[in-house]
C-alpha cells in the first residue's frame, strides 16, 4: 500500500508516489490535479536550470529559492504561495513516510514575503455584464452548464454528478422520458442535489469520479429561464453511455459520457478569456471560473435578498436549525423568495 513507509530507493517518481497517497487519503481529483500541475512545474524547472543533474528527490534550499523566485515574473503574490506551500505539503509528506529526507522547502516557505490570501477581494461583475457573458455562449450544452452554476450556486462536482433523475421539469415536447427522483416528484420546476456522491463511490449504477460536498441534499427551484435552457440542452442531449443517465453528456471526443469538472472548468475559461475575465497566471481575484459562479450567486441572491438562511440552504451550506426553518414549508418559504429574487440571465 502506498502510505507504508518506503525508501528513497524504492520510488522511481516521489510525485507519482505522493499523488496516490493523496488520492488514497481521500482528495478530491481537482485538489490532485492542482498538486500535480504545480509539482510538475517545479520538476520541470529543477531539471531543466541543472540539465538533468538535479530532480525533486535531490534539490536542496537554493534551488527551490529559485523557482519560486521565477514564479514572480508571471503570477501574483497570492499565486506564488500557494504553489510554494504545494510543493512545501509535497516535501513535509514525503520525508514524514520516510521517502525522502530532508524538506528543502521550510526556510524558504518562512522567508517568503508573498502570503495566500485566503479571502482574496474578487472581480465585481454585474448582473447586466453576466448576461452579456451568458448570451455570447450558443452551443446548448454549454450555456445549459453556465447557466445552471449560475442559477443554483452548486459547485461544479455537483453540478457534473446531476442525473437525469434529478430534475423535474416539464417533458412536453421532447423525444424524452423519465422519471424524477421520489424527492422532487411532487416539486415540479426542481433541481434536487444530493450530498451522497463522493468520488470512488458507486451511485445509481454509475462509480463517480467528483464529490458533492453538501451538508444536507437539497431542492433547488428551476426558474423559467433556467428550465429553457435545460430543455434546449435536452432536446439534443445524446444517449448516455452510463446506465444512471447523466443529465449533462460529452458532446465532443467522449461522446455520451458524463461530463467532468475538468471539462466544466475548460469551458468557462475559454469563454471567460473572450471576455477579457480570465489570464493564465491570474488568481482568484481575477480569473472567472466555475467557483466564481458559486460567488456571483451568493453575492447577489444575498443582496436581494437580504437572507442569508436561503442562500445558504440553496448553496448547501445548512445546519439543522437553518434547514428546519426552511424545508417545513418549502413552497411557500425558499422558493417564493428565489423566485422573487433571482436576477435574469437571458437577453429578451
Amino acid at each position: 500500500m502506498a502510505s507504508e513507509a518506503a525508501s528513497e530507493a524504492d520510488v522511481t517518481d516521489p510525485i507519482e508516489y505522493f499523488l496516490d497517497d493523496q488520492r488514497y487519503h481521500g482528495k478530491s481529483e481537482r485538489t490532485v490535479e492542482a498538486y500535480e500541475r504545480v509539482l510538475r512545474r517545479f520538476e520541470r524547472f529543477v531539471e531543466s536550470a541543472a540539465e538533468g543533474a538535479v530532480t525533486p528527490a535531490t534539490a536542496d534550499r537554493r534551488q527551490c529559492m529559485a523557482w519560486v523566485h521565477s514564479l514572480r515574473a508571471t503570477l501574483e503574490d497570492s499565486t506564488v504561495a500557494t504553489y510554494a506551500s504545494y510543493v512545501h505539503r509535497f516535501y513535509d509528506y514525503m520525508t514524514q513516510v520516510g521517502v525522502l529526507e530532508s524538506n528543502p522547502m521550510v526556510l524558504v516557505l518562512a522567508e517568503m514575503p508573498e502570503s495566500i490570501d485566503t479571502n482574496p477581494t474578487r472581480r465585481e461583475l454585474s448582473v447586466a455584464q453576466m448576461r452579456g457573458f451568458v448570451g455570447s455562449i450558443t452551443h446548448p450544452l454549454e450555456r445549459a452548464l453556465v447557466v445552471t452554476l449560475l442559477k443554483t450556486g452548486m459547485r461544479v462536482g455537483e453540478c457534473c454528478n446531476l442525473d437525469l433523475r434529478d430534475l423535474n421539469v416539464a417533458a412536453d415536447g421532447l423525444s424524452l422520458e423519465w422519471t424524477p427522483r421520489v424527492e422532487i416528484d411532487a416539486r415540479p420546476a426542481s433541481l434536487y442535489v444530493d450530498d451522497e456522491p463522493a468520488r470512488g463511490a458507486v451511485v445509481n449504477g454509475e462509480q463517480r469520479t467528483a464529490s458533492n460536498k453538501r451538508k444536507r441534499s437539497t431542492v433547488v427551484p428551476v426558474d423559467s429561464e433556467l428550465e429553457g435552457v435545460l430543455r434546449e440542452w435536452l432536446a439534443i442531449r445524446p444517449d448516455p453511455v452510463s446506465p444512471a443517465e447523466p443529465l449533462f453528456l460529452d458532446t465532443g471526443e467522449s461522446w455520451g459520457q458524463r461530463v467532468t469538472p475538468a471539462d466544466v472548468r475548460y469551458v468557462v475559461e475559454r469563454h471567460a478569456r473572450a471576455h477579457g475575465w480570465y489570464r493564465t497566471g491570474g488568481g482568484a481575484s481575477e480569473n472567472v471560473t466555475p467557483h466564481y459562479f458559486r460567488h456571483f450567486f451568493t453575492t447577489h441572491l444575498r443582496d436581494r435578498t437580504g437572507d442569508r438562511g436561503v442562500v445558504k440552504y440553496l448553496r448547501g451550506d445548512v445546519a439543522s436549525d437553518v434547514i428546519d426553518t426552511y424545508t417545513h414549508n418549502w413552497g411557500d418559504q425558499v422558493r417564493s423568495v428565489y423566485e422573487r429574487n433571482i436576477y435574469s440571465l437571458l437577453e429578451r
